[in-house]
């Protein structure tokens, strides 16, 4: 049986995903129908993408029997609604990272699924692409040795792109750019939660983080430094550096294609799309959804990959490093104002 999948919003990113489920066999994946606040949209979407069913609203998406997980690719601080929404519907959810705005929200999510039964996962796709999965298996069979300094960059010039710097449309380098930085050192260090962290950066006029530089200190004196921005272009590449060698993604860290370890390099190409991409190399979300499906297949609730906890924890040290620099949102606002009642 086919995995039927649902789309939440018809912008940009659930176009590259429903692209990237068309690499995968018929057999195994299905998009059974899209919803956006506007009907016309969805209609849009679901002929461009030969989707039997288009909603015009997402309540109605929730109301569709005949699927089994949802993908949610609204903007980020709509996040808990749609997760909510859909949990509350007993739908399986991916939802587009950051998880939430904040780590109180990341727990409402959290809960909610649990309380309802489902499969919930952060769509961090990064971590599944096959060069991913061989950084971890390295790593775990110490090809270089114990990890002392994990690095990373990530800058593109999206300053004036409203999603990236309006504050209320969840905007700011850290939950758009950040976060692929940080899951990387997360991953690197298998989830450990630092033991301190310094954080400093500048600030658009909007009043969200334009650029940030992060230095982080792990159990066993091992180190992790990173930098993302939203201003200007990085090198984009990453590096772990061990006793005995080391292993760098020479470029586009955050949808990897190939690795040097040990100075020798290896190419992971991922398929060609079917229809024009807004994003580089999104058919490399063929993967996660891959890994969806295999978790419903056993009857899991998370993925080992993604883990609940692994969310909570990017959450969290995200708020750090928003609290370090200045950044603060209408959410965390009303996080206290609960907190004093």
């Amino acid at each position: 049986m086919a995995t039927s999948w649902g789309i939440c919003s018809a912008g940009k990113i659930s176009h590259d995903f429903t692209v990237a489920l068309n690499t995968l066999p018929d057999e195994d994946h299905r998009v059974v129908a899209v919803a956006a606040r506007k009907l016309e949209d969805a209609q849009e979407f679901a002929k461009k993408h030969n989707i039997p069913r288009a909603y015009g609203s997402y309540e109605e998406l929730a109301r569709d029997p005949d699927i089994d997980v949802v993908y949610v690719g609204v903007i980020n601080p709509h996040h808990l609604s749609a997760c909510r929404l859909f949990a509350d519907a007993k739908k399986n959810v991916l939802c587009e990272k950051p998880l939430a705005m904040n780590a109180k929200e990341v727990k409402e999510i959290l809960s909610s699924a649990e309380r309802n039964d489902v499969f919930l996962m952060e769509a961090v796709w990064t971590r599944f692409f096959p060069a991913s999965v061989e950084i971890k298996r390295l790593l775990a069979r110490g090809e270089v040795g114990e990890v002392k300094v994990v690095r990373a960059e990530f800058g593109l010039p999206l300053k004036d792109v409203p999603r990236s710097a309006q504050k209320e449309l969840g905007g700011g380098a850290t939950l758009d750019l950040g976060v692929y930085c940080l899951q990387f050192v997360c991953m690197v260090y298998d989830g450990e939660k630092p033991e301190s962290i310094q954080a400093t950066g500048v600030c658009m006029e909007t009043g969200v983080d334009e650029t940030v530089v992060v230095a982080m200190k792990f159990s066993r004196d091992r180190l992790a430094v990173f930098t993302y921005s939203s201003g200007v272009e990085l090198s984009n590449d990453a590096v772990i550096v061990g006793s005995k060698g080391s292993i760098r993604i020479p470029a586009h860290m955050w949808c990897p294609t190939s690795l040097v370890v040990n100075g020798k390099e290896t190419r992971y190409p991922v398929p060609p799309p079917r229809l024009p991409l807004n994003f580089l190399n999104s058919t490399g979300m063929r993967y996660e959804a891959e890994e969806v499906r295999q978790c419903l297949l056993k009857g899991l609730k998370e993925s080992a990959v993604v883990s609940h906890a692994d969310s909570l924890l990017l959450a969290e040290v995200e708020d750090e490093i928003r609290r370090q620099v200045g950044v603060e949102y209408r959410q965390d606002a009303r996080d206290e104002e609960r907190g004093a009642r």
